[in-house]
């Protein structure tokens, strides 16, 4: 049965090919969806609980899995949070600047 034992694998590898993707959306968009943090920070936590109980059971195919979605994850949140603290910083210096152009339009 070679076929079966190729199935964690071939799992694994779409598993991560998908998260690359997934990635490679973020970057495109630009993304600072607080839906994208969310669901990154919910995989955070179950990537965690996966990598714990595959090392428990010694199963290297969900260890490969679990520690490479864990690490492409946090990267994808990482770049979430960076953006969305560009976007804020952006937002307070404009700010002053729209006053300014409000105050400049009254007179």
């Amino acid at each position: 049965m070679t076929g079966t034992s190729d199935l964690p694998y071939s799992a694994t590898s779409l598993s991560i090919v998908a998260r690359i993707l997934f990635m490679y959306l973020l970057y495109k968009n630009k993304s600072t969806n607080s839906l994208s943090l969310i669901f990154c920070l919910l995989n955070i936590c179950s990537s965690s609980i996966w990598i714990y109980y595959s090392t428990n059971n010694n199963d290297l195919p969900m260890i490969v899995r679990s520690s490479s979605e864990l690490f492409l994850i946090t990267l994808s949140a990482a770049y979430i949070t960076r953006n969305k603290i560009i976007l804020l910083k952006s937002n307070q210096e404009e700010l002053p600047i729209a006053k300014i152009e409000k105050e400049i339009v009254k007179n």
